[in-house]
Parts: C-alpha cells; sequence; structure tokens
C-alpha cells in the first residue's frame, strides 16, 4: 500500500469509527490503540513511515497536539522512531512492545472484570471454554 493509499483509506473512515469523544477513554489514548490496531494488521509495516501529525490530525478531526500526545508516547515505548525531516516510523519491536502491553492491560483490567461478570451470572470457566472452543 503507497502513502496516498494510506491517508486516503484513513479519511474515508468516519471519525467517529475511530474516536469517541463520549467515552471516558482519553482521545490521545483512543488514537493511540488505532495506530496499534494499524500496525498489529500490518497496515503500517516495520521501518514504514505513519501518517504526519497533521495528516492523522486533520482525518481524525482533532487538535494536533492531541495526535502529538499519542505518537510521542508511542515513541516514548519504542514503538515508533523519527527521522529528522522525514517524519514518524514504525519501529521493528513495535509488534512485541504492543502486544506486550495490550496482554498487560488484558490481564491487569479486562480479566477481572470478565470473572466478576462471570461470577455474577454463574458462569463457570468450563463454560466459557466450552463457548469459546465452539
Amino acid at each position: 500500500m503507497d502513502r496516498a493509499d494510506d491517508i486516503n483509506g484513513l479519511e474515508n473512515q468516519k471519525t467517529s469509527d475511530i474516536v469517541d469523544f463520549n467515552t471516558s477513554k482519553p482521545i490521545y489514548r483512543q488514537i493511540t490503540d488505532y495506530c496499534y490496531g494499524r500496525i498489529l494488521s500490518g497496515d503500517w509495516q516495520t521501518d514504514g513511515r505513519v501518517p504526519s501529525v497533521k495528516e492523522l490530525s486533520v482525518a481524525m478531526a482533532v487538535n494536533t497536539r492531541t495526535v502529538l500526545k499519542s505518537y510521542d508516547d508511542m515513541q516514548a515505548l519504542g514503538i515508533l522512531y523519527q527521522k529528522r525531516g522525514l517524519g514518524c516510523f514504525v519501529s521493528s519491536e513495535a509488534k512485541d512492545i504492543i502486544r506486550d502491553q495490550l496482554r498487560e492491560e488484558f490481564f491487569a483490567d479486562t480479566l477481572p472484570r470478565l470473572r466478576h461478570e462471570m461470577s455474577m451470572l454463574g458462569i463457570s470457566v468450563d463454560e466459557l471454554v466450552r463457548h469459546l472452543n465452539d
């Protein structure tokens, strides 16, 4: 996929599919999650240039500082790296870093909520496994 296709694909998405202004999750984190999805899916490839802060902020209809915060966080984690005058690029370790972070969040946040809800509904682990295997 060339750069024009990447930006055009983003522009063709509805902002509401990417950013939900009515949720308690900060917008910069929603942008980060969107970027994680693009990297994990292979839409943004290792050593490939990602949309500029301005391109992404225009496409998502958000302030450039919001996108910049997301990009800064991803750079601090080693997911993106910057080439002076050329923009931001996906690091070779990006997928592993993202997966590790999302797994940690899953086990710390999602799984305890799931366990609580299963308990409230009387769903056993065996029953859950059966449904997962169907």
